[in-house]
């Protein structure tokens, strides 16, 4: 089990930085909220290194199980993550090879941004999938493009 993540305010932090700091010692991070703009987190930089080491270290190790049975990866992938299981087969094997592929490009660059943008998209399909109305409405045969969508007001 995971050590708990503690929460508190930006200004906390500016007011109490040793207080705020010291909490490190009993969570493994501490997530600064922030009103306008996205949150923070604050970890030692021991820890950021030893969970870098392990998402490199998983994604290789990851790769290096799929190259050599993709299908064990593939059943499992329903274990690790349910929503797989509203996806098509044709869809899981390709989730996955993109899966491997992006883990394995991101942590090669030290960002794992891509791959939790490739798991947020693939979860959106599993939605689509998981709701037969939904799916029936998207699925359904469009007249074509319809052109350019307009920015919403205030962006």
């Amino acid at each position: 089990m995971s050590m708990p993540l503690e929460s508190v305010p930006f200004s906390e932090l500016l007011r109490q930085p040793a207080e705020t700091a010291e909490r490190l010692s009993r969570t493994r991070a501490v997530r600064l909220r922030r009103r306008d703009a996205a949150d923070l987190v604050l970890m030692s930089a021991d820890r950021a290194d030893a969970e870098g080491e392990v998402v490199d270290l998983t994604a290789r190790l990851l790769a290096n199980v799929v190259r050599r049975d993709p299908a064990l990866v593939r059943e499992e992938l329903a274990t690790v993550l349910p929503w797989v299981r509203f996806l098509p087969p044709g869809d899981v094997e390709q989730m996955t090879d993109q899966f491997v592929a992006t883990a394995a490009a991101g942590v090669s660059l030290g960002n794992t941004a891509a791959v939790s943008q490739l798991l947020t998209e693939w979860r959106h399909t599993a939605e689509i999938h998981a709701d037969p109305d939904l799916h029936r409405v998207l699925a359904a045969p469009s007249d074509g493009d319809f052109g350019p969508v307009a920015r919403p007001a205030g962006e």
